[in-house]
């Protein structure tokens, strides 16, 4: 779970102190919006917390979420596309423990959600917020979205990413496309090769391009691309579908689809 934290400090009671000069004034006005200003443009995310409120609306341009594992993650895209959640993936080992795996950003083109504005725009943020719609819609239209992995796992091997995906992707075809996907499947993970090291910090990007292309991205590097409708909704499906990996994350996205929409 993932939830804003802030510094906090206790202290004495004191007399009240003597107005300070109007220089001194001043300057001490100035480092308190200097000090305003800092804490704004570090908001930190606790992974461990036991909740999170959601990320601001819109996400500020100035920002970049960082999760208590050390992964982080820029405001924007390079591309242009805006940050709407962040969350992490976990998984349990032999059923006892369970280890933090990698972290996740959703980010969107935000050109391309506004095409939404025409069916939603009637409804208050609050309702769109709790509309499953709009998330099918997200899902099945052509806009361009960007799922930016970083591990935090540092003993995760490339082998271990190739089998996950084959999983949980594979369940996710089967569910949307039925039995006949196995080809589909073996074209996406086959494409995570043993060359790639995966050590901590490192990133993986999946992207919906236009037209359904999944581009996929190891470090900057290409690794290939699938047009694939079917492929790209099953992908997203696995962080804001109807069983996410991370409930909070897939809420923050609609919170701020939402807010966009209504902008």
């Amino acid at each position: 779970m993932v939830s804003l934290r802030f510094p906090a400090a206790t202290f004495p009671r004191l007399p009240p102190p003597r107005p300070p000069s109007r220089p001194a004034f001043a300057a001490a006005l100035a480092a308190a919006a200097a000090a305003a200003a800092a804490a704004a443009a570090s908001l930190t995310l606790t992974a461990k917390s036991a909740g999170r409120p959601p990320l601001p609306h819109p996400a500020p341009l100035w920002a970049s979420i960082s999760l208590a594992d050390g992964a982080a993650f820029p405001a924007e895209t390079s591309g242009g596309r805006r940050l709407l959640g962040v969350g992490l993936r976990r998984t349990t080992i032999l059923g006892l423990k369970s280890i933090d795996v990698y972290a996740f950003g959703v980010y969107a083109d935000d050109h391309d959600l506004r095409q939404l504005r025409e069916k939603y725009q009637k409804l208050p943020v609050s309702q769109l917020k709790e509309n499953a719609e709009l998330i099918n819609d997200a899902l099945e239209r052509d806009i361009r979205m960007t799922v930016r992995l970083q591990i935090v796992y540092g003993r995760l091997s490339i082998r271990s990413v190739r089998s996950a995906f084959e999983k949980s992707v594979g369940s996710r075809l089967l569910k949307f496309g039925g039995s006949d996907t196995h080809e589909l499947l073996q074209s996406f993970v086959s494409l995570f090769k043993d060359e790639y090291k995966l050590p901590k910090g490192s990133v993986i990007e999946l992207s919906r391009e236009s037209s359904h292309v999944l581009k996929i991205s190891i470090e900057g590097e290409e690794l290939g691309s699938i047009q694939s409708k079917l492929l790209c909704k099953s992908i997203l499906d696995l962080y804001i579908g109807d069983d996410p990996f991370d409930k909070n994350a897939k809420e923050s996205v609609q919170e701020n689809m939402a807010s966009i929409l209504k902008n």
